[in-house]
């Protein structure tokens, strides 16, 4: 039975394993278990029975804006909505503690854009989503593609956003 839960310590093997499957294919970033244990309350998990067969953090970035990142699902369960439903519940809990607006950094444009996220130019974001740039294996030549979720009726700052 497949079942959707907030991440445990006990989970984050099968994240870090997941998601660099996928960084070693050059189709997402890798994560590094410190990163993983320190933004655990980020994560949720998609299991069948006691496997984890499904990941994807909510990192909250400014004011009513929050990232969908690290979603990696078992290659053997694409396809099957497990993706769909893991950003669904992301965007729920985000929406429930205010969030307005959704952004992705992706190599992975048609998924999201079947989430309905738009394509944007990086630079329209804030400069706190890059923060955690400095880090990353491709900086500063970042190749992901920016994708947003703006809720109805939301209207960002035109200073910072769209």
């Amino acid at each position: 039975m497949l079942e959707y839960r907030k991440a445990t310590f006990n989970d984050v093997e099968a994240i870090h394993k997941l998601c660099n499957h996928y960084a070693t294919l050059g189709l997402m970033l890798p994560r590094s278990r410190n990163s993983i244990y320190e933004n655990l309350r980020d994560y949720i998990v998609a299991v069948e029975g006691d496997k984890v067969i499904g990941c994807g953090a909510l990192h909250f970035v400014w004011d009513r804006l929050a990232e969908i990142r690290s979603l990696a699902i078992d290659p053997d369960k694409q396809k099957t909505g497990i993706g769909k439903e893991i950003v669904a519940l992301l965007e729920k809990s985000g929406i429930e503690k205010g969030t307005q607006m959704f952004f992705t950094l992706t190599y992975q444009p048609g998924f999201f854009i079947k989430c309905g996220y738009e394509e944007s130019d990086k630079e329209n974001l804030p400069q706190k989503v890059w923060k955690d740039c400095v880090y990353c294996p491709q900086y500063p030549n970042c190749n992901e593609l920016a994708f947003v979720k703006i809720l109805p009726g939301y209207k960002p700052p035109k200073s910072k956003l769209i």
